[in-house]
């Protein structure tokens, strides 16, 4: 069975309503072709209508549908082969974070991402996609390698944020976490970040500086979730769609606001739908972004890196 979301039970009431139309035509031999024609047609365009105008706060519900592919899902759909390495060499291995090297239409690449688990036994093993410390460092030492041997580096971020126990933060948390940023900055080989679903805070942040930091088009990136920062500032959750609109964590957001470099369209109605077609558009994506960037001389790619997340934001002076 689909899990369907509020906005999209007036679309499937219709679907449903299609299919139970051919079938009564099947079985009673009946020509129904000009009126499925018909429903076919109202139902794209209510897609068309629906998904041309979500708020903010549907995307994020979107960004989290359970159906919705995580790292693992366009692994399997995108690479060829697929070698994952485990362990920080420090404390132990992170299940929240995958990592490895992948074979996508004949290129080697460091692959990474943050992966979430469908079932209640695997959202735990994977810790709900909060990675730990030594998921970071893992995160870390995989993509040092990737630059021993030359590969470019593509990350997947998928994460509702890193682990706020008290045993990551006594391991360092914060301290992973802000190593792994100065280390990106500075990585000799292309890095691609890609936020596939959940982009909050930190926990994104650490694998997400990149030459080119993209979004898919139902997902979001911001500092805080919609439902924390509710919590916060009106001390209940009940606010958290005024909270997205002023938090603007939706990809259109933060391609305006130039914090991502480009948005990766979705089929319509969300990735969810249809992951072979989500799959085959963020695998040309990286093979494209890849060819571009390999172009750049490692210090070219380095100085553009830096100068473009130190030109975010803007300040004034007292």
């Amino acid at each position: 069975m689909r899990t369907l979301l509020d906005f999209e039970k007036p679309i499937a009431d219709l679907e449903a309503k299609l299919e139970d139309m051919k079938r009564l035509a099947d079985e009673n031999n009946v020509d129904v072709r000009e009126a499925a024609r018909s429903l076919t047609e109202n139902i794209l365009n209510l897609k068309k209508e629906t998904f041309s105008n979500l708020t903010r706060w549907q995307r994020v519900q979107l960004s989290r549908h359970p159906d919705r592919p995580y790292t693992l899902d366009y692994i399997e759909k995108i690479c060829q082969e697929f070698h994952e390495l485990h362990g920080d060499r420090t404390v132990k291995d992170d299940p929240a974070i995958v990592g490895g090297f992948a074979d996508i239409d004949g290129k080697t690449v460091m692959l990474i991402g943050q992966q979430k688990g469908r079932k209640t036994k695997e959202r735990q093993y994977r810790n709900f996609g909060m990675p730990n410390p030594e998921g970071y460092r893992k995160a870390l030492r995989l993509m040092k390698l990737a630059e021993k041997f030359n590969k470019p580096i593509v990350t997947l971020i998928d994460t509702p944020g890193a682990f706020p126990g008290l045993e990551a933060e006594e391991r360092g948390q914060a301290e992973a976490i802000a190593r792994n940023l100065r280390e990106m900055c500075v990585l000799k080989v292309p890095v691609i970040c890609i936020i596939i679903g959940e982009g909050a805070s930190g926990g994104a942040l650490g694998i997400a500086i990149g030459d080119k930091v993209l979004m898919l088009e139902n997902s979001w990136y911001s500092v805080i979730s919609p439902e924390n920062c509710s919590t916060i500032l009106w001390r209940s959750w009940d606010y958290k769609e005024q909270a997205a609109e002023a938090l603007k964590p939706t990809a259109t957001d933060m391609l305006n606001n130039k914090l991502i470099d480009g948005i990766i369209e979705e089929p319509l109605g969300g990735a969810h739908l249809d992951w072979d077609d989500m799959a085959e558009r963020l695998k040309n994506r990286i093979i494209e972004e890849i060819n571009g960037l390999e172009k750049l001389s490692p210090q070219e790619r380095i100085d553009s890196r830096i100068e473009k997340f130190c030109s975010m934001g803007f300040f004034e002076e007292v």
